[in-house]
């Protein structure tokens, strides 16, 4: 990916913005024996060894709270802050401290970032500025009179358009004179940076003709002077040959470049100057790290959710579970994948909020439904998101100066949440700010009470849940919902019930899973060319052209190809959609129709240390009664307030169960167990559910 980006852009209007921090004190959990320690790497944790400690650190930025987990020997510790979303490497930097006092005591941040093997980061903003459709404005210049049109063949891609690129459009005369060529180009940058566009895509029919441009622009608009653009060239992103789906990738890409860039290497450059051992790696959606300077942004898009599958498939395989759906519940989104047989159901050419790119996915639909999703009601209806209220304001209960209601809001009033001991009692919660925004708008327009509006507003949010589960539920009834995330506990029964889950799976890293599923990845870097019709004369020389070219990123990746890499070869029979006929190996036969392509694959990967997941299915016979640490006052439909009884997870012996309703508290998380659930904990501390009635 080439893109050009200047210190400081004049012509696109950059702004300066007040930083503003939000500091959350949050305690930090143990957890001893959780996982079954690093494998290969036996010997007992001590914390004061010193740089003999083994420490694998995963953030996962949110758009409310960003999740630190790190990952020892023996120990999982983790923390949660308020995500700063005007300078990201401050809840970065912030998470990174308080691990750090808790893992080695005050005044040893640096100690924990010399001591750590690997620092793995994702991020959800790219997804949500999708989602909420909040992002730099793009500008296309293109020669092909029909290309927007083209691009704007579906609903999804007509909204999308939309948003992202408008009516900043600018098309070239079909010319082969080079004056004309650098005076259009000029004037067409010139005529949408001043509409407003903040970043560019040129996508030129002609390869070569494009290669052209892109050698006006470089002399017109230098990358060493202030005011040049950011430019990216739709024939250097990928080698996709399809043309309207390799243009949308550009210009995805281009619209999420920006939120990440200049934070991932602030942040690596701080890193470096504390003598981190190694680089800070970008957590990808296709499973894999690899370095910032090797990373595009398009692939930070879901991120974090695949390393919540990647956790859903150790469950799965720790359980013995055929199918699991995985739902992630965060502030912003809700994002759901599923494990089939072990296996992360991903697509071929992925779909980005319905349009289809050009890489590989894992099939993972983010939806704008959170527990900072707000909610009003509009013409005689209770509406969910997709708008957030995100860390800044958050929730109205958060007492930051929220305005909205949110589900956050409901579960506080309803008496789910303890105001006094959410997040371990660091954020204390106002009933009274949720009241007022609850009243205000939602039970004043509708002309009911605040009472009556808590009940609509949770069967709405319930509802909105399950209709994004509904078609992702497996035949036969086998199919396991794993709910985390900060607010997936709290809605998982009700939303199961709906869409006719009859169990449920909650783990008790369930507040940081995502940023623990962080831990299974490896560094990897993926090729392709297409082999269509060549001889083996030619594709021998590609093979070695392919290889040359993984020696050198793996070497900027800091491995050696020949020594601490495998290589794996692949070749992929590709429909005339772009979608994956079959997969074979170098020996298979790679016959194929004439309207189908070969494309030889090559993957590089280094293989780094993964947490090893143990578990044993629970007994959904228990006897053992599970004891209760109170009793809390709940508001339920049709009954009033009713006294719930409480359970804090981790007082809970293994196979204890009981039936709701029912509250259980586990670490940065609330469970609500409805009427007609019961559970049972597992050995390893996780909260199994089923639906009994």
């Amino acid at each position: 990916m080439k893109i050009i980006t200047p210190v400081c852009s004049l012509l696109l209007h950059t702004f300066c913005y007040a930083q503003v921090v939000l500091n959350l004190s949050v305690n930090i959990l143990l957890f001893k024996d959780l996982i079954g320690g690093l494998e290969g790497r036996n010997r007992p944790y001590n914390k004061h060894q010193g740089s003999e400690n083994i420490m694998l650190v995963n953030i996962d930025n949110g758009g409310t709270l960003t999740d630190i987990c790190v990952v020892g020997k023996d120990e999982v510790y983790y923390t949660k802050t308020l995500t700063t979303p005007l300078d990201l490497s401050e809840c970065f930097f912030e998470g990174i401290k308080k691990a750090s006092e808790v893992i080695y005591g005050e005044d040893s941040f640096v100690t924990l970032l010399q001591n750590s093997s690997l620092i793995r980061y994702s991020s959800t903003q790219g997804t949500n500025a999708l989602v909420e459709h909040k992002g730099p404005k793009v500008g296309l210049i293109t020669d092909e009179t029909d290309l927007v049109e083209r691009l704007n063949k579906t609903t999804p891609e007509t909204d999308m358009f939309q948003s992202i690129v408008g009516d900043r459009t600018a098309l070239l005369k079909d010319t082969d004179n080079e004056e004309e060529m650098d005076t259009a180009l000029v004037n067409a940058i010139n005529d949408l940076t001043n509409a407003g566009a903040e970043r560019l895509v040129i996508a030129i029919g002609d390869k070569e003709k494009e290669k052209k441009y892109k050698h006006f622009f470089l002399l017109r608009f230098p990358r060493h002077l202030l005011g040049s653009v950011p430019v990216l060239f739709s024939w250097e992103f990928t080698k996709d040959l399809l043309r309207e789906r390799r243009i949308w990738s550009a210009i995805i890409n281009t619209f999420l470049h920006p939120t990440l860039e200049h934070f991932l290497y602030s942040a690596e450059n701080r890193l470096r100057a504390h003598k981190v051992k190694n680089p800070l790696l970008i957590y990808r959606n296709d499973g894999a790290s690899s370095r910032v300077a090797k990373s595009v942004a398009l692939k930070t898009y879901s991120s974090g959710p695949r390393g919540g599958l990647e956790g859903t498939r150790a469950l799965a395989e720790a359980y013995g579970f055929n199918r699991v759906l995985m739902i992630d519940v965060g502030g912003t989104t809700s994002d759901i994948g599923v494990v089939d047989n072990l296996s992360i159901v991903s697509d071929r050419r992925g779909r980005v909020e319905g349009v289809e790119i050009s890489f590989e996915l894992s099939d993972v639909r983010s939806y704008g439904i959170g527990g900072s999703s707000i909610i009003r009601a509009k013409d005689g209806e209770v509406m969910v998101g997709p708008e957030s209220v995100g860390a800044a304001p958050g929730p109205a209960c958060f007492g930051f100066g929220g305005k909205e209601a949110t589900i956050t809001d409901v579960n506080l009033l309803l008496g789910i949440l303890n105001p006094e001991t959410y997040l371990n009692g660091e954020l204390n919660l106002d009933p009274e700010r949720s009241c007022q925004v609850i009243k205000t708008n939602v039970a004043d327009p509708l002309g009911i009470s605040v009472e009556e509006s808590l009940f609509l507003m949770q069967e709405a949010f319930a509802t909105k849940m399950a209709a994004s589960l509904k078609d992702r539920v497996g035949d036969g009834g086998d199919t396991v919902l794993a709910a985390f995330g900060g607010g997936g506990p709290m809605s998982a029964c009700q939303s199961a019930r709906k869409a006719g889950i009859k169990r449920v799976i909650i783990p008790k890293l369930a507040a940081v899973f995502s940023a623990y599923g962080l831990s299974f990845s490896d560094v990897s870097q993926v090729f392709e060319e297409h082999i269509t019709g060549l001889s083996a004369d030619k594709i021998e020389k590609i093979k070695e052209k392919m290889l040359e070219q993984a020696e050198r990123h793996m070497y900027q990746e800091g491995y050696s190809l020949k020594d601490e890499c495998e290589v794996t070869w692949n070749t992929i029979v590709e429909n005339a959609d772009g979608s994956e006929h079959e997969r074979l190996t170098l020996e298979d036969n790679s016959d194929h129709t004439d309207d189908q392509r070969l494309i030889l694959v090559l993957e590089a990967c280094h293989k780094l240390e993964h947490p090893n997941l143990k578990a044993t299915p629970s007994d959904s016979n228990s006897t053992v009664a599970a004891k209760a640490s109170g009793n809390r006052k709940v508001l339920r439909e049709g009954i009033g307030e009713d006294d719930i009884p409480v359970y804090v997870l981790d007082e809970q012996e293994a196979n204890s169960s009981a039936q709701g309703p029912a509250i259980v508290e586990g670490p940065f998380f609330t469970a609500n167990v409805t009427d007609g659930w019961s559970f049972v904990v597992t050995d390893a501390g996780d909260l199994m559910l089923r639906d009994d009635a």
